[in-house]
This record gives C-alpha cells, structure tokens and sequence, in this order.
C-alpha cells in the first residue's frame, strides 16, 4: 500500500491556476484510473479532473470554492501494488538506514587501536516527499510558487447574500418605498461583495487588453431585414434543417461569412511581435454568449468551410454547450470574427469592444417593426441596426464600410449571397 499525492495540473492554455468547484468524490470512496474527481474552473471554462491513479481516496486537500495554483497538492489516494500507480510518480521513499561503521584492520599486530567509529546521525523523522511533475498526459511540470491558495465564498453563498441583499433595497418602510444609497459606515454590513475570479476576471482583463492596444472605430447600419425573416420561417419547415434551431442569427452568421469572402481585412490580426499582418485562411465563428459565469466566445474552427446545415448545427450546439458550462478551453481561443446577438436583450444598438487579437466584431441589434421605405411607398417593415467595431490599424474606413454594406445588402436580399461566394 502507498499514498499518492495528487496536484493540480497544467490544463493548457497558459492557465496557472483554477478554482475547485465540486468534488466528485468522498473520503473512503474507491475510484478506477481515469474516473472523474472533481470540477475545476479555469479562467475560461469548466473542466472534469480525471484521476491518474486507481485506488482508494485518503483526504481531499483542498475545499470546494478555493482557488489554487497548479502543482499544489488537492487530494491523496491511497493506492496498492498491484493497482499500480502512474510510472512517471514514485511513492515517498524511505531514506535506507545509515551503513554500520566497520572496524579498521591494523597492518601490524603493534598497530595503535584505531579511534571509535562517530555516531551516524539518526534519520529525520519525516522525509521530504521528492518533487514530481504531473501525470496526467500533455499536462506541464508544476509551476513554483510560495502564494497560498486564495480561498473564495462557494457560488451559493455568494448567490445567497446577493439575493437577500437585493431584497434588503426593495423592501419598503414606512409605506413608502426606498431606493438604494450609496454605502455608508453603517450599510458596510449589507453590502455585497462577489469575488472576481474565473471566467469573469478573463474577460475584464480581455476586455481591458483590447480596449487599450487596438484603436476601435465603429459603423452602423439599419437594415430591413423582413426577406430574411421569411427566410428563417421558411428554413425551419425544411426536412434537412429539422431540428437544427435555425433562427435569425444563423442567418446573420452566413452573411457575415459571406461577405469575409472579399473582405480579407476583417479576418486578420496584427502581430506587434513580428511586424505583420497575418490574414487567416480560415474563419474561426466566434458567438458571444453571456452565462451565469460571465461572457464566453467560443467560436467554431472553420466556419467558412460549413455548409449552412452545419453551421446551424454548430452553433445551435456551441451556445449549448456554453450555457451548460461544458464549453472546451480549445473553443474559446483560436477565433477571428465574433458576432455579439445584443438584440436578445431589447437593445436596439451597441458598440462592442473587440476580442483581444480579432480585427472586427460585429453587434447585432434587435428587430423592430418601423415605418421604412419599400418599393416607393411607407411600410411597416422589420429593420435591424447592425454596429461593426474594429481595429483600424487593420480596417480602414472604407473597407469596413463594405464589409457592412455587404451583410446589410444580404440580410435585406439573402439571395445575394450568390455573388459573394
């Protein structure tokens, strides 16, 4: 019987650290290589931690809600000989005893007795554990740090203590109702603090990053958008498209897929590094999506590629995926054009901060019935506002002025797509 240590690995992606959000496991519980322990949060997506040895699980180190570095110690397993652990971790050794002094043989009988062998000094009670990297595969070598783990409220907590504080404000006194103050010495109490972690400081920091290297321009345009929205009416009733969840921002995504046909400028990125301007072969789709955890984007490789079919497959699975919390970090990086659906919300417009590394973004508004010219008379149509941010080291004027006619000419006539592929 041996004990393993088990510590945080490396999960890719440049994270250095994760937040343990659930155990799957208990003390005494008996897991098989491979079988999930927990979940842990990145800073950019949730993650099932596989055990890398088989056994019986000896302590979890580490509470759910604490944020911890990789390569620190989270739970010890309690493994047998013939379970046998991961080759590339030994079990703690045993420092052997010190040799036995051995007697000096004189040369001659008249030879001096030889002085008494020194006491060997005794070993220390408990050795120190040797240094290992991780053993789970492609994950990286521990990364050295004397920082303690940082620990966190639980989501439920927190969630909890928002809530009753939001009903602390609402409730009326005194018949009237009361509107929240700005904290005094004597509120400090029913304040709420939510600590910022995970997904949430990602995109702060992203967002910050972007907001300060790229210099964003924007332009907007109104679009009647009716045709289209027959389109989609038309496409859900198709046999091929049968449970596809095609809706209007497929559509839009096709468009803007489309256009970045003859708009090379918009799928690039400036490497400041290097001192160019790399135009991508493909189009990663980014699709931002707002969760319970904050804003994701992940996008789909090789959108372009897709037929429509698929690509309302993918998306339809990427938001899934993204609102249950089981998006990869591999889908959250990689991406190269990002629509951003602020019309879900009744917001008619916006301008959208661009992803760090992208060169435009665009924002999609929300349909309105307005009065609108069509075919030489005033008519109730269905117009959107589309908003395209983006880096204009990247994008000049004119050039994002065409890319957005260009979506704007397609949402309003999706038979003109034709001339863009």
């Amino acid at each position: 019987m041996s004990v393993q240590e088990f510590a945080l690995p490396d999960l890719g992606e440049g994270l250095t650290e994760s937040e343990i959000v659930s155990w799957e496991v208990a003390v005494g519980d008996t897991v098989e290589l491979n079988q999930v322990l927990a979940e842990v949060e990145t800073a950019k997506a949730l993650v099932e931690l596989p055990s890398p040895f088989a056994g019986t699980i000896s302590e979890l180190l580490v509470e759910p809600g604490t944020t911890v570095r990789v390569g620190t110690p989270i739970v010890t397993i309690e493994t047998t000989d013939a379970a046998g652990s991961s080759p590339t971790v030994d079990a703690p050794q045993t420092p052997a005893e010190p040799p036995a002094a051995v007697e000096s043989i004189p040369d001659a009988p008249d030879a001096p007795e030889p002085p008494p062998a020194p006491e060997a000094p005794a070993p220390p009670e408990t050795p120190p554990a040797p240094e290992r990297t991780s053993v789970l595969v492609g994950y990286g070598p521990k990364v050295a740090s004397a920082e303690r783990p940082r620990r966190r409220h639980r989501r439920e907590e927190w969630l909890a203590s928002r809530s009753a504080a939001a009903e602390a404000t609402k409730r009326p006194s005194g018949g009237e109702a009361q509107h929240p103050q700005p904290s005094s010495r004597g509120d400090e109490a029913r304040d709420t603090r939510v600590p910022i972690a995970g997904v949430r400081r990602r995109m702060a920091e992203a967002m910050v990053q972007s907001a300060f290297t790229a210099p964003h321009a924007s332009l907007r345009l109104d679009v009647d958008v009716t045709e289209s929205l027959a389109l989609v009416e038309r496409l859900k009733r198709h046999p091929r498209l049968e449970g596809s969840r095609v809706g209007f921002l497929t559509v839009v995504a096709a468009a803007c897929l489309s256009a970045l046909r003859t708009s090379p400028a918009l799928n690039s990125r400036w490497d400041a590094e290097r001192d160019e301007v790399i135009e991508f072969a493909h189009v990663g789709l980014g699709i931002a999506v707002a969760t319970d955890r904050g804003l994701l984007v992940p996008h789909i490789r090789d959108a372009d590629r897709l037929s429509f079919v698929d690509l309302a497959r993918e998306m339809a699975e990427l938001v899934t995926s993204a609102r249950e919390a089981t998006t990869t970090p591999a889908q959250l990086a990689g991406g190269t054009f990002t629509i951003t659906n602020v019309g879900v919300f009744g917001v008619d417009a916006g301008t959208p901060i661009l992803p760090p590394g992208e060169a435009a973004i665009l924002a999609l508004g929300a349909v309105r019935k307005r009065p609108w010219e069509h075919e030489g008379e005033v008519a109730l149509r269905s117009v959107v506002s589309l908003t395209l941010s983006f880096d204009h080291r990247l994008v000049d004027g004119r050039q994002g002025s065409e890319f957005l006619t260009a979506v704007g000419d397609i949402l309003g006539d999706p038979s003109s797509a034709l001339a863009y592929r």
